[in-house]
This record gives C-alpha cells, structure tokens and sequence, in this order.
C-alpha cells in the first residue's frame, strides 16, 4: 500500500480565514496529500504580551471553516494539551499516532523562519518534511541565510497567488465595524456575530494569525 501523505497546518486562526484555506488547498492538491490536518494551537508560546481569543472559539471557527471540504480535518492535539504549544511536540505526537505515515508542515514563508529558528529544529525535520507557502518571487536568501543546508533540504517552497489579507485585518474591521464578507468562511462570519468576538478595540490590533 502507498505511505499516506498527510499535511499538518498549525496556526492560532484568531480567526481563520479564506488565505489560511486556498494554502491548505493548494499545498494538498500539489503535493498529493492525502488529507489535511489543521491544528488550532491551545496557548502560543511567543505571544505572551496579549490575550489569545479563547481556544474554544477558535477550534471551533475552524471547524467550521473547514467543514466544507471532506479532505480537511481538525485536530484537538493542541487545544487539549496544556501549558505552551510547541511545534516540535504535535509533530512528535502525530508522527507517534501514524508511524508510516510521511507528514508536511504547511506554514508561510516567514512563518518557517519562525518555525525552525525557535525550538529543536532538527528533530523536527526528522519528523516531516515542510511546505513553504511563498508569493511568487519570493526572495529566497531570507531563508537561505537563516537556515543551514541541512535543514533547506526539507523545506519545499510552494508560489501561490498572494492572498493579502491577515486574522489581524480582521479582527481590526470587526472592531471598526466594517464588513470581513468573503474575507473568511460565512460560517466563521456569522459565529464572530454572534458570539460577539473582536468588538473591543483593545483586542483587535494585536498581531496573530
């Protein structure tokens, strides 16, 4: 039987939005995954300097952001597990649950400075390979002088069309008052409404995604 290929796309998704889903989609459909997992973290380790929106809110704008497509999935590793949420303990957790399993770490092009600069790079990349997310053009030196070459050999860069929209715009119109129609799922639209999230104005113009 062919080893499943498995996408793993960790983020906070405070909220999750329609750029979060076109990568997700993007990197399934080029790099013949399987399926993709989404992981909603439980409690950023490297945003202590602000409130996160709760993990249960979040989990579940994911859930239904994603409830549309049958390959999407939604992980509760993270939102279960306490204390900080590691990248390099999902992935050991994950591989833990499916051994013959190959699994690839969706983030953006950035985002994988951060990932692999913060904690245990090289027993994460014994564990997945990673999918970088980039705007045509990219310029690579940002990661060719940050990463030694042990690690670029795991990275796999993936041009889409940019998509310029951020969970911080977001919750920054939503606080304003203006409208984020077609800038996240309807489904995560209409859960913000009622629920009430981000219409304090201290909230939304904290960094995150």
């Amino acid at each position: 039987m062919r080893t499943k290929r498995i996408g793993v796309m960790g983020g906070t998704f405070d909220p999750i939005h329609v750029g979060h889903l076109v990568a997700a989609e993007e990197a399934r459909v080029r790099f013949a995954l399987d399926r993709m997992v989404f992981v909603p973290c439980g409690q950023p380790p490297h945003k202590k300097d602000y409130s996160v929106t709760d993990r249960e809110h979040r989990y579940t704008m994911t859930v239904l952001a994603t409830s549309t497509n049958s390959a999407f999935e939604v992980s509760r590793i993270e939102i279960d597990r306490p204390g900080p949420s590691y990248t390099v303990d999902t992935l050991r957790e994950l591989r833990g649950a499916q051994p013959q399993s190959s699994l690839y770490f969706v983030t953006g092009g950035d985002g994988i400075l951060a990932v692999l600069t913060w904690r245990d790079p090289h027993e994460l990349v014994q564990f997945c390979e990673f999918i970088a997310v980039t705007r045509p053009g990219y310029d690579l030196s940002h990661l060719e002088q940050a990463l030694d070459p042990e690690l670029m050999r795991h990275v796999h860069l993936l041009p889409i069309p940019g998509i310029d929209i951020s969970s911080t715009e977001i919750r920054r119109r939503v606080a304003a008052g203006l409208p984020v129609k077609y800038l996240t799922p309807l489904e995560v639209e209409a859960y913000i409404a009622k629920q009430g999230l981000y219409r304090d104005d201290r909230s939304a113009g904290r960094e995150g995604g």
